[in-house]
């Protein structure tokens, strides 16, 4: 599969996607290389509050009290992640899709707790596949994917963005009917 198929772009996991880090997951893809696949799961809320999460690096949070952060992947929790609409704040952002910046350095990160863009996701951990895992899931028919829209990640609610993108790229999510597990 061609590398621009997939990063930028989102991963919609299969019902038949047993892994339960994965399960019904939307996953912003970042990089996808021969080498190795990066990504951030951004349809699932964690119970940690961001002022909270960002109180014990010291980063004080501009934003509603109530914002909570993502649970982005399995991989390195402790790392954290924003997935924004741009902002002067963070110059420096990756743009990875009309409207749908990524910054990770500590700088970024405290700029864009005291000035929240209009949209943001702060996300903990990250998802990362090896050398041909990805193509391999993808192959045994694992993940879809849908083009990276700044609508689906920031105003469609976490738990409506699996059905939301599926319905994006013309999958009525009621149809898919489950096969033996992929893991």
């Amino acid at each position: 599969m061609d590398q621009r198929s997939i990063a930028p772009g989102l991963l919609l996991a299969m019902p038949q996607l047993a892994d339960p880090n994965f399960e019904r997951s939307v996953v912003l893809m970042v990089e996808h290389t021969p080498e190795q696949s990066f990504g951030l799961v951004v349809n699932r809320p964690t119970d940690l509050r961001v002022v909270d999460v960002l109180e014990t690096t010291g980063f004080s949070w501009a934003g509603d009290a109530d914002d909570v952060a993502g649970y982005g992947g399995p991989v390195m929790p402790r790392s954290g992640w924003v997935v924004h609409s741009g902002s002067a704040a963070a110059p420096d952002a990756v743009q990875l899709a009309a409207d749908l910046y990524l910054s990770s350095s500590p700088d970024e990160l405290r700029a864009l707790a005291g000035e929240p863009p209009r949209h943001a996701r702060f996300l903990l951990g990250y998802a990362g596949w090896g050398a041909g895992q990805l193509g391999g899931e993808m192959a045994m028919g694992a993940w879809l994917t849908a083009e990276a829209i700044a609508r689906l990640v920031f105003e469609v609610p976490g738990e409506q963005m699996w059905n939301e993108a599926l319905r994006s790229i013309g999958v009525e999510p009621s149809t898919l009917v489950s096969a033996p597990g992929v893991h």
